[in-house]
């Protein structure tokens, strides 16, 4: 897919300062979009909730236009199946203590080992407070895919939920979501998705999914720090939210207690704008047999990111190569080019001789920045064996990134290596 990064890096600020960002999925760089739309409702609409005044009659016109376009990017089938919070982590625990009220002692919750903690932690603490067990289901260490075999042996239990996500942040295997939640309805179990890693990087139908909850951040496709949580709305009106006495009874507005980030929302909307221009700028390029089932700005929020998603490949494959190509690398996850449509290009390794940190403060130092550690992703360090040694090096490249911010740095790790011989 072509598509005009010296167009596209307009749109990012932060993308004049000459490093390389390859830290993206820890948090992706705000378009411009995301921060006019927040200093324009600061400046002009910056008001509490369900005033009987302009600016508040104002705020919430704008914080239902991104609730509005939210739904539409998801394909949710209403926009009050869409709930903002801090983040997903916040969200998640939230949903989890209401979502626990349904359960009964001895009930079974499936979490994998390939999830984000902010995906396992709460469902764990949930099940210990309702005296539920809990089973965990593997990844294959030698390729960073989700034990299909041990799911299904997980969902004979007759679980009440799955918890899984859509991409792993540590080793950026995309899970067949759409599998599993048909394998969890089948058994009876509610699945919970963590989208956070995936949603910068490919189209997301909650609808098609069919799953019940899916959550994501703002923050990672390009906005402010907002979280957003998708839930059936059957779920969201039956569900018992814990929340102050004044707020609304009705979804979302009972899951979304207290005064929100308004202008934080507000930034979801300009972020999701943006994402509306580049599929206007690049859509007409897509083919796709699945764009038929959309119409309108559904279709455009499709085409963007089927675009943002072909441009990819070729960042995962010239990623790939770099790090293969470099003595001392060893990759963690999958590795085959024919199978690029199975992971986002997040791609984590090790240096031989390199403590992961030194590894990514010798690349700052080179301008290119990328994170260290488990990313909280401590179930997968774990499993590997690497958490005792510092986790992985991460490196997280964008549709803004470019082939030759990838070509830089490799020749930054052949140094680097060069130095420990």
């Amino acid at each position: 897919m072509t598509l005009d990064l010296n167009l596209i890096r307009t749109h990012f600020p932060a993308l004049r300062r000459p490093v390389i960002y390859f830290d993206n999925p820890g948090g992706t760089q705000i378009t411009q979009m995301a921060l006019d739309r927040m200093v324009h409702y600061l400046t002009l609409h910056n008001a509490n909730h369900g005033g009987a005044f302009a600016t508040s009659r104002e705020s919430d016109a704008v914080l239902d236009r991104a609730r509005q376009a939210v739904a539409e990017w998801l394909n949710a089938a209403r926009a009050d199946e869409i709930v903002f919070g801090a983040n997903m982590t916040t969200l998640t625990l939230h949903l989890s203590r209401a979502i626990a009220r349904t359960w009964q002692p001895g009930d079974t919750i499936v979490v994998t080992r390939l999830d984000h903690d902010a995906n396992i932690a709460p469902w764990v603490l949930a099940a210990q407070d309702r005296g539920c067990r809990v089973r965990w289901v593997d990844f294959h260490p030698e390729d960073g895919t989700l034990n299909l075999e041990d799911l299904e042996r997980a969902l004979e239990e007759k679980p009440r939920l799955v918890a899984v996500g859509y991409a792993s942040n540590a080793l950026g295997t995309i899970n067949p979501v759409q599998t599993i939640v048909a394998l969890a309805h089948a058994a009876g179990a509610w699945v919970y998705v963590d989208a956070v890693q995936y949603a910068a990087h490919g189209p997301i139908d909650v609808q098609a999914l069919g799953c019940d909850f899916l959550v994501c951040s703002a923050y990672k496709f390009f906005g402010p720090h907002v979280g957003v949580l998708y839930g059936r709305y059957e779920h969201l009106q039956a569900l018992s939210a814990y929340k102050v006495r004044p707020a609304p009874e009705e979804p979302p507005g009972k899951f979304e207690t207290g005064t929100q980030n308004h202008e934080g929302i507000a930034g979801v909307l300009g972020a999701l704008e943006y994402l509306e221009w580049l599929g206007r700028t690049y859509g007409a390029a897509v083919d796709a047999p699945t764009l038929a089932a959309y119409s309108g700005r559904r279709r455009t929020f499709k085409q963007a990111m089927l675009a943002i998603q072909a441009y990819e490949f070729d960042l995962s494959r010239a990623l790939l190569d770099v790090l293969e190509a470099t003595p001392g690398v060893t990759i963690y996850g999958l590795r085959d080019r024919n199978r690029l449509a199975e992971r986002v290009p997040t791609v984590s390794f090790t240096l031989a001789g390199w403590h992961p940190r030194a590894v990514a403060a010798a690349l700052d130092r080179a301008g290119i920045y990328v994170w260290d550690g488990n990313f909280y992703a401590l179930a997968v360090t774990e499993r590997l064996g690497l958490e005792g040694r510092g986790g992985l090096v991460r490196v997280g490249p964008v549709h803004y990134n470019t082939l030759e911010e990838v070509q830089r740095l490799g020749e930054a790790l052949r140094h680097l290596e060069r130095e420990t011989t």
